[in-house]
């Protein structure tokens, strides 16, 4: 895909057409997948195997660690894991301000904190059946004082086919679907930040069809449900999957996520596409502030505020379509991941005229990472780019180092320095700030157990 100039109809044809013939790429041998899932035996023996020792994984940040088992029976068990983190945010210049697309000149909210900034506790195991899996997970964000109790429960009919229902995320970045918290640093870089949909209720359906080949796809009440009650939610519903393999040794390492800790022998890759519908709301009336904060235009402005795309005009309703191709490398310490996003906002509802129809942006993310001492220490470096409608043309430049002290990835000290220009996310979740340009410093460290 080529990013710089805008894409015809026969070029985007052309990447779709790779991803799919990729997606269903034949191999032949079977191995371990990132989430596996427990395939449906009938003898007793293997029951008893899956009652002893099942993965109890789902996609996106309700992903729990190995835990510490409390209890087991064979009417079902209880797991509990625990993840934490610690950081220093400085985010510079201190004092500065930006213009949006309109020209209009807007502040710049920089932070400079240190917090306990965000905690899971997950309770996980099965009832009356290993194949029949809960997972009650409580979250909370201090730096905004919000804490949520939500779960999910998922049935495993087979290998290829479990179905599950719960908060689970929209299937639009290869970063929600279950690698998180094994990123470069302990936050998504700009441009997954910036394309992504959210996480809301859900029911999904995932498994492998084939050897190395793995799907999810999910029906979800909205893009992302944080901020959204049910009294203002619509009756419009999203639509979202992924598919992708792991040709070479049907594996990425622990969650897929970027690193190289296990150090591969033989290269190990990763190849997928996701792609997401939603038709979204304000989620409010006219005369407040939009509930829905998900999407950001490229100036980083909320498209729902009033006045965003044209003065006095408010957006309603709009069409959020989004398409993500990813590819991943690994071995010998050495690590690479890359992604590229389509995303198209269209067929506005609004109070008034509006001087476009559609607003389409196009981007990219990538990140290398070598275990400059095994086990131990890994440098790294990442970058992104979004090429919109706009011409603002955000970018970013950042690196860091990934300390763990066990030579494991439970705990890890973490040093990440990033350098952005006219940021088009922000949020109170991670390392940016709508139009900052400057740069942002973290210290922190993470554990999960």
């Amino acid at each position: 895909m080529t990013f710089p100039h805008r894409p015809g109809a026969r070029a985007l044809r052309a990447v779709i057409l790779a991803g799919l013939c990729l997606a269903i790429l034949p191999v032949a041998a079977r191995a371990q997948d990132e989430a596996p899932i427990a395939p449906a035996e009938p003898d007793s023996t293997a029951k008893a195997k899956a009652e002893e020792s099942y993965k109890n994984e789902i996609s996106g940040e309700m992903t729990p660690g190995k835990g510490f088992d409390i209890f087991r029976s064979k009417r079902g068990s209880l797991n509990i894991s625990f993840y934490g983190l610690f950081r220093y945010v400085n985010q510079l210049p201190a004092e500065q301000t930006f213009k949006d697309h309109l020209g209009r000149e807007r502040d710049v909210k920089a932070n400079n904190m240190i917090n306990w900034h965000r905690t899971f506790v997950w309770l996980t195991g099965f009832f009356y059946d290993p194949k029949f899996r809960y997972n009650i997970s409580l979250w909370s964000l201090p730096t905004t004082q919000q804490t949520l109790l939500f779960g999910n429960l998922r049935y495993i009919v087979s290998r290829p086919l479990a179905l599950g229902v719960g908060i689970g995320p929209n299937l639009t970045a290869r970063s929600v679907q279950g690698s998180w918290p094994y990123w470069a640093s302990s936050d998504r870089q700009m441009g997954e930040e910036f394309f992504r949909g959210g996480f809301s209720s859900s029911f999904f359906i995932t498994g492998e069809p084939a050897s190395r080949l793995y799907y999810t796809a999910a029906v979800t009440n909205n893009l992302s449900q944080l901020g959204v009650t049910s009294t203002n939610d619509t009756r419009d519903m999203g639509v979202s999957a992924s598919v992708w393999t792991m040709p070479t040794t049907g594996e990425f390492g622990p969650r897929g996520g970027l690193g190289d800790m296990e150090r591969h022998e033989h290269p190990a890759t990763r190849f997928g596409m996701s792609a997401g519908h939603s038709r979204e709301s304000r989620y409010s009336q006219l005369n407040q502030p939009p509930n829905a904060t998900q999407i950001r235009m490229s100036d980083g402005v909320f498209p729902f505020e009033a006045g965003a795309i044209a003065d006095t005009v408010t957006v309603e309703t709009l069409d959020y379509d989004e398409m993500a191709f990813d590819a991943g490398f690994k071995y010998k310490g050495f690590s690479f991941q890359g992604e590229a996003y389509v995303r198209k906002l269209s067929n506005f509802d609004a109070t008034g005229p509006l001087p476009l129809s559609s607003i389409t942006d196009r981007g990219f993310m990538a990140e290398a990472m070598h275990m400059v001492v095994p086990k131990k220490l890994g440098l790294y470096m990442a970058t992104g780019y979004v090429w919109d409608d706009f011409k603002r043309n955000p970018w970013e430049i950042a690196g860091g180092a990934s300390f763990y002290p066990y030579g494991s990835r439970v705990w890890r000290l973490n040093l990440h320095v990033i350098r952005v220009e006219k940021s088009p996310t922000g949020s109170s979740f991670g390392f940016y700030t709508a139009g900052q340009s400057g740069t942002t410093i973290s210290l922190g460290t993470d554990i999960l157990l």
